[in-house]
């Protein structure tokens, strides 16, 4: 690209970071009824997907530090989303699994969020080329050192 003054909305990042809010917001709304926030929803998400996983497991997959992750889990098992048991081969790992709650509430929670995502004005073609775009975008900027 050629070295010039760029306005804000001509910034990639700045409409990756405006875009990514509207989403919170959107998913905010819909997983509202369930009272879950959308990291959690991340959560749910990784849970019904793979089963049982460990706490760093899940971090990996969600990009997230367990300084983060664990409070968050707390308030899941709090809310009855979730379990968190020690492994019993080694004390020191906390495998999470999905509560008889979170499993009843799949295909209701797939519901309200698909309802978000029926607004977009986007063909499924369309939906998971933005999808591999914004993931080759990912793998790219990660390189960068």
């Amino acid at each position: 690209m050629e070295n010039k003054k760029r306005r804000l909305e001509e910034q990639l990042c700045f409409s990756l970071q405006t875009v990514s809010k509207q989403f919170n917001r959107m998913y905010t709304k819909a997983l509202k009824p369930f009272n879950l926030t959308y990291p959690q929803y991340l959560v749910l998400l990784v849970l019904w997907e793979y089963s049982d996983q460990r706490i760093s497991d899940l971090g990996e997959k969600l990009q997230l530090d367990t300084g983060t992750l664990t409070p968050m889990l707390k308030r899941m098992e709090k809310n009855g989303f979730i379990n968190r048991n020690r492994a019993v081969e080694d004390e020191r790992i906390v495998i999470v699994s999905l509560s008889e709650k979170a499993m009843q509430l799949e295909s209701d929670i797939y519901q309200c969020v698909d309802g978000c995502l029926t607004q977009l004005t986007l063909n499924e073609a369309d939906y998971f080329t933005l999808i591999k775009q914004i993931n080759d975008l990912s793998q790219q900027v990660n390189k960068i050192k």
